[in-house]
């Protein structure tokens, strides 16, 4: 090599290795190359390098919006995988530790934070203290694979799955003359799998077993119509609301009047049983509560509400019954006094939709009209209210699922949407639309698994919301008999 270009080549690269201050000081001065010792090599430095923060970006650009979109819907088994390599990565480049798969419904991809890397991704210096097999980041001499123990435990680890909600209804009912009014109740599901439909001045019964129709009633012959109906809990009599103010109860096997109950002045529009009690709020503004094998005079008349009774639902301990009225006013009694033990007035708008919880002892939840779209949570146990959220729509029916901590709730103005959510969380799981009115009804189905939805486009739509979890550990009580046969 000519010496002249050697001496120019060393001078360039001393120039460019010098920091900046020593750059000033010389001034631009000439260094000899015989003074500054280099070599022929260039080793970028990497330790500020963030390699976690270069993972974040990669994971964000590998995927295109519609994909991360899908990705973030239906948590797919793509979506998984992307998850599982990229801890896997983590585990081999950075040793984060990780043994499990984040769940992919309740953390988002781009929030996902593994644990930070204490070490150098390169290293130039061998280190001398050994570390025992057995840990979780070393491989063993005699294993057949390259990678970690965690990485293993990782591979191993159980993957949840995922949990998809179809947005399609299964099945799909004509219902002519489904009244689109907010404050009647006319569909409802029994313990015997038959749902009662109140359309027009008939009520119609019809089985999910056998796809069967039959008409229970018609109250056309006495100028009259249906303005609520409701199972009793063993599913063999179905009380019937009227817009007379008559409340009929019905054999649904014998297909017979049992008896009419008179007392209303005005429609009814909300029915509650509880045991062989029947609770039944009206326009007039009074919540009557009957013993079907009494006398009609043995009745208690419950009067707090303003204006008309639009939901009524008693507790499962059958102690309390929540009423909800068109005065904004959730009321709770107590089953054996004639004034309310609880008032709660935080709506802005009329309370048709009230559920109890079945897995939290004392837990109400409340929904607000038009002017007021909130999902109220109360403690009714201290009466102290817990959470609410803006759902954006007005709220027309609730209710909680038999097996899991969630619940569903149908909406009118303006989405016609219906809502399933997680609680405590208050997380959305899956929005359904189809209905092209407000979602009036709402019934579930006795194994909890489906709910139908009814409004006023006169149309019946069964979906699959639940799933029915069962329990798969083995109960391991000295109790247990069935767990010692052999």
């Amino acid at each position: 090599m000519d010496q002249e270009y050697e001496r120019r080549l060393l001078k360039q690269i001393n120039h460019q290795n010098l920091p900046e201050g020593q750059l000033a000081k010389s001034g631009g001065a000439t260094c000899s190359p015989l003074s500054v010792k280099s070599g022929d090599r260039f080793i970028p430095i990497r330790a500020g390098s963030n390699w976690c923060i270069n993972f974040h970006y990669a994971n964000e650009n590998c995927q295109s919006p519609n994909h991360n979109h899908r990705w973030k819907d239906a948590g797919s088994d793509t979506g998984k995988d992307t998850v599982a390599y990229a801890a896997l990565l983590r585990n081999e480049l950075l040793g984060a530790g990780i043994e499990s798969v984040p769940n992919l419904h309740t953390e988002d991809r781009r929030h996902i934070v593994f644990s930070q890397d204490t070490h150098s991704l390169f290293r130039y210096t061998v280190h001398t203290k050994r570390v025992p097999f057995d840990s979780g980041n070393e491989v063993s001499p005699y294993s057949l694979s390259p990678l970690s123990n965690k990485s293993h435990k990782l591979l191993r680890s159980p993957r949840k799955p995922a949990r998809k909600i179809s947005k399609i209804p299964f099945k799909v009912l004509d219902a002519p003359e489904l009244q689109d009014d907010f404050y009647l109740n006319l569909v409802d599901w029994s313990a015997g799998n038959l749902l009662s439909v109140g359309l027009g001045a008939c009520v119609y019964l019809w089985s999910a077993c056998t796809s069967q129709v039959t008409r229970l009633c018609d109250l056309s012959v006495d100028g009259d119509s249906v303005t609520s109906v409701c199972w009793n809990e063993r599913g063999s009599l179905v009380a019937v609301g009227t817009h007379k103010g008559y409340v009929q109860i019905w054999d649904a096997a014998g297909g017979r009047k049992l008896t009419s109950l008179e007392g209303h002045s005005a429609r009814v529009g909300a029915l509650a049983w509880n045991g062989e009690q029947l609770s039944s709020g009206s326009r007039d503004r009074v919540i009557l509560q009957r013993d079907v094998r009494t006398p009609p005079s043995a009745e208690r008349r419950l009067q707090g509400h303003r204006q008309e009774v639009c939901g009524l639902k008693w507790s499962p301990d059958h102690q309390h019954l929540a009423s909800g009225g068109n005065d904004n006013k959730l009321l709770v009694w107590n089953s054996s006094s004639l004034l309310p033990m609880q008032q709660y007035s935080d709506h802005l708008a009329a309370v048709k939709a009230i559920a109890w919880s079945p897995h939290q002892h004392g837990l109400l939840v409340s929904g607000g009209g038009t002017a007021d779209r909130c999902l109220r949570f109360w403690n009714t146990l201290t009466g102290q209210p817990l959470q609410s959220t803006d759902t954006g729509s007005q709220v027309c029916n609730l209710a909680w699922s038999k097996h899991a901590n969630e619940l569903v709730s149908t909406h009118g103005y303006s989405q016609n949407q219906i809502l399933v959510w997680k609680y405590p969380s208050l997380n959305q799981v899956a929005k359904l639309t189809g209905h092209s009115y407000r979602v009036l009804y709402l019934a579930v189905s006795p194994d909890g698994e489906a709910i139908v939805t009814g409004a006023g486009d006169e149309t019946l739509r069964f979906w699959n919301v639940f799933s029915k979890t069962r329990c798969t550990k083995e109960s391991k009580s000295v109790l247990n008999l069935f767990t010692r046969i052999r």
